[in-house]
């Protein structure tokens, strides 16, 4: 299956005032993980000489997103109604000193305008070019470039057409709930068929990033999804780079940032 192609890549232009800019993906935040939660609300509360002068989320944030109507449901309804106006809340605080900028994931591609405002976050496409620090660093959600994933690759394009969405969020919350649950016990079923190891699951296809790259003129590519962190070399000078996934009650718990700056670029683990 080859990769969608792209006319023309988005930018985003960093202002000559920004020194620092993190970068993060797939904190899957969900309310059965109160860890995960909590080091996020850490990160968000670090003080003011420790954050960068922006944030951008590379997709994924939420463990799952089935429409904005989620932040005006009914408490009563079910604990995740609260625990997604408690998200909210956090980052739009956050937001309010450190322009926070989002692009979609492969749980959260339902996240639409109200949502975005409701967070205090401005979109983003998927791809965009972030122009900083004298670099263009090429920003993806990595979905899009799994193409071995054939399966996935339907899926997805399937529920980005905008009719399937607008049927989609037609239907009532609870239905809708009920449809993400079991969709989401079907993704654990077959993340368990492998073992849950990420190494065994598809990853970003080289020759799709080079070409991404090469189209963006940028030599950067930054992205999550595979929740395999680490820096792989595309050759020509090109190089991809995967963000850590976040899940403070792991074994191994893992909640990490990426920060870029004029250093070039380091991770900065959250967790002790």
């Amino acid at each position: 299956m080859p990769v969608t192609p792209i006319d023309r890549f988005a930018e985003r232009i960093a202002p000559a005032s920004w020194q620092a800019v993190d970068v993060i993906s797939d904190l899957h935040l969900q309310a059965g993980d109160p860890a995960t939660f909590e080091a996020w609300a850490r990160y968000l509360r670090q003080p003011a000489a420790e954050r960068a002068d922006a944030l951008f989320i590379l997709g994924d944030l939420f463990e799952v997103w089935v429409g904005d109507d989620v932040l005006n449901a009914d408490a009563s309804d079910t604990a995740d109604h609260p625990f997604w106006r408690a998200c909210a809340a956090a980052l739009r605080a956050f937001s309010t000193h450190t322009p926070v900028h989002f692009l979609h994931g492969n749980r959260d591609f339902l996240l639409g305008p109200a949502g975005l405002a409701a967070c205090g976050m401005q979109g983003l496409s998927d791809p965009t070019v972030l122009v900083f620090q004298g670099q263009r660093w090429l920003l993806s959600h990595g979905d899009a470039l799994c193409l071995a994933d054939t399966d996935y690759m339907r899926f997805r394009a399937q529920v980005r057409e905008p009719a399937w969405q607008r049927d989609f969020l037609a239907q009532p919350l609870a239905q809708r709930e009920a449809m993400a649950r079991d969709l989401r016990a079907q993704s654990e079923a077959r993340k368990r068929s492998t073992g849950g190891d990420p190494s065994l699951w598809a990853d970003v296809d080289a020759d799709a990033a080079r070409d991404w790259l090469y189209h963006a003129d940028a030599r950067t590519l930054i992205h999550g999804h595979t929740h395999r962190p680490a820096e792989h070399a595309l050759g020509g000078g090109l190089q991809r780079i995967v963000l850590s996934d976040w899940d403070a009650s792991a074994a191994t718990p893992r909640a990490e940032v990426l920060r870029l700056d004029a250093r070039g670029m380091r991770r900065l683990p959250l967790l002790p």
